[in-house]
């Protein structure tokens, strides 16, 4: 049965982590709506493109502009059935703004499915939601997960983690397992 999915980007989100779950999702018979602040359907967001090169941190690129397909002040986290939160540069500035935090803390209070990858996890920990969850992450973001209460569990770049409504995952190089359990919790 076809889900609606609600996905958070922002200016310079993570090239991969962004087109590759919003074309999947869309394969798989999902409605997907992508979003920005203060941004319409039509407009874009420019992405960046990480990369590991074998520097102590990933290395990060100019990537494409995507196209935002839906308006952020015409939503309602209600009239959906999951929300998808790319990485990148994105989350430091998104978790910013109280609107976006405010979606988060519904699909959570709601129990509804949340993947969240790589930088992604940064709109969580701001938002308040996994005290007390098993959460990965970009490994660079554990300290703030910790810092909430969450446990941030280290996985190898391909993994991915679900605990409950949330699954989460290291970067685009988990696209496959990350997606796979979404999937599954999305039903």
């Amino acid at each position: 049965m076809s889900k609606k999915i609600l996905m958070l980007v922002g200016d310079f989100v993570e090239d991969y982590e962004v087109m590759v779950p919003f074309q999947a999702l869309q394969i798989a018979g999902h409605q997907v709506d992508a979003i920005c602040p203060d941004k319409k359907a039509g407009q874009t967001v420019r992405t960046a493109i990480h990369d590991f090169e074998g520097d102590q941190t990933y290395t990060e690129k100019r990537g494409h502009n995507f196209t935002l397909n839906a308006t952020f002040a015409e939503v309602r986290a209600e009239d959906y059935d999951a929300l998808v939160i790319p990485g990148g540069r994105a989350p430091e500035y998104l978790r910013l703004h109280e609107s976006v935090l405010e979606i988060v803390r519904h699909f959570a209070g709601a129990r509804k499915p949340i993947g969240s990858i790589c930088h992604g996890a940064q709109i969580l920990t701001a938002a308040g939601v996994v005290r007390n969850r098993k959460v990965n992450a970009y490994p660079a973001c554990a300290p703030e997960i910790t810092a909430v209460g969450g446990e941030y569990v280290s996985l190898p770049f391909e993994g991915a983690i679900t605990d409950g409504n949330l699954v989460t995952g290291p970067a685009w190089t988990a696209h496959v397992e990350w997606l796979k359990q979404f999937l599954a919790v999305l039903g």
